[in-house]
């Protein structure tokens, strides 16, 4: 293969890559927060209802990452990556189609659980692909799909709101997601190459062991985050003088997502992988704390800069050094882990709701955020501490 036509490839694929995050994660699970306040001002839900909506959709992305945890072969299942993409498609649209609170809950559940399966396997499809054809470096870019698809998100929601309200949002985001699939299904045709298995693929104990305080951290990270992620467009829509900036606000998430997936790991090649990760979970905390009582276009696009220019980067990090504790079988180490995450994220929306809706406002679930967050970054800061404590 000449160099110009092996270049080519590796452009579709990760193109091919970047589009499937955008369906799967950019979309299919985050574009519930910027049609949330639609919900809330078209239908009046409360901000406990949202929580539970928002805590099904994750259930379900714990559920589809356990399940890849434990039946690893579905990775590999063509089928199962093709039926993951159509009902991601259509969980999206269907969520305009009905005004009741279960068939929400088990649309948003259904939209989460192929949302991981079709992360992890985009993760191992593409970012292998990439690597086999001596294109690694190019990895980190796959994750800034997703910041991709939340910043389109944000543009869409105001002109399909003024077009058909909560409704036309949710089924036009579904329609979005459906021409980018068929257009990601014709980039990367014929172009993704078999792996080949290595024999030394296995899962030790204390290869899991050695996991532990990363799993522990990346736990709270998803308890803490998730609730930015769930409310921040909802937080700014019920700010006075700010709601016109609501929908922006996701815009800038976005925006600032796209390129911190490749930001954070040329830090951590600098400084190493640790000090990048507890850069970000600094970083982010802060944001989480500002936007406690932001009520100034700056305060707001700081909090929205600062998690979107982090949350990613931390998964990106976490993910790498996950793959470095166990190199020969990298695809467990990522359901584990992304295991780990999605309990942090069925917790933390439920819990923000309930005590929101308890306080009359978001100050306390925010701070209690940032505190998760913080937790993540001393289980981070003391990672070789806590492994050298284990038994032996």
């Amino acid at each position: 293969m000449d160099t110009k036509k092996r270049d080519w490839d590796a452009v579709c694929i990760l193109l091919g890559g970047i589009i499937g995050m955008i369906i799967a994660m950019g979309i299919g699970r985050f574009v519930f927060s910027p049609i949330l306040p639609l919900m809330q001002r078209d239908l009046g839900i409360s901000n406990s209802v949202a929580g539970w909506l928002a805590g099904l959709n994750y259930l379900g992305y714990l559920a589809g990452a356990v399940l890849c945890s434990i039946v690893p072969r579905l990775i590999r299942t063509h089928y199962v990556a093709t039926i993951s993409l159509l009902l991601s498609i259509a969980t999206t649209a269907a969520m305009g189609l009905t005004v009741t609170v279960f068939w929400w809950g088990t649309l948003r559940f259904v939209s989460g659980f192929v949302s991981a399966m079709l992360f992890i396997i985009v993760s191992a499809e593409i970012g292998g692909a990439l690597v086999r054809r001596g294109y690694g470096h190019w990895v980190g870019a796959l994750y800034g799909g997703v910041g991709a698809g939340i910043a389109l998100s944000g543009l869409m929601i105001p002109w399909l709101d003024h077009i058909g309200q909560w409704d036309g949002a949710w089924i036009g985001m579904g329609a979005l997601a459906g021409i980018l699939a068929i257009t990601g299904t014709v980039i990367t045709k014929g172009k993704i190459d078999a792996p080949k298995i290595d024999s030394r693929s296995s899962t030790s104990k204390n290869s899991l062991l050695n996991l532990w305080p990363l799993v522990a951290a990346y736990f709270f990270e998803g308890l803490g985050y998730i609730v930015t992620a769930t409310f921040i467009v909802a937080i700014v829509a019920s700010t006075s003088g700010l709601e016109a900036y609501a929908a922006y606000s996701w815009v800038a998430v976005g925006l600032a997502a796209v390129p911190s997936t490749i930001f954070w790991p040329l830090l951590s090649r600098r400084i190493g992988n640790k000090k990048a990760l507890l850069s970000a979970y600094m970083l982010q905390a802060s944001g989480i704390l500002v936007s406690m009582h932001a009520d100034s276009i700056i305060e707001v696009m700081y909090a929205a800069i600062t998690f979107g220019g982090t949350f990613l980067g931390i998964v990106a990090l976490t993910l790498a050094e996950g793959n470095a504790r166990i190199p020969y079988d990298g695809k467990r180490a990522a359901a584990v882990l992304t295991a780990s995450f999605g309990i942090g994220q069925v917790l933390g929306p439920i819990a923000a709701g309930f005590l929101a809706d308890m306080q009359d406002g978001f100050a306390l679930p925010l701070l209690l955020a940032s505190s998760c967050v913080m937790i993540g970054w001393l289980f981070t800061a003391l990672d070789r501490y806590f492994i050298s404590q284990k038994p032996q």
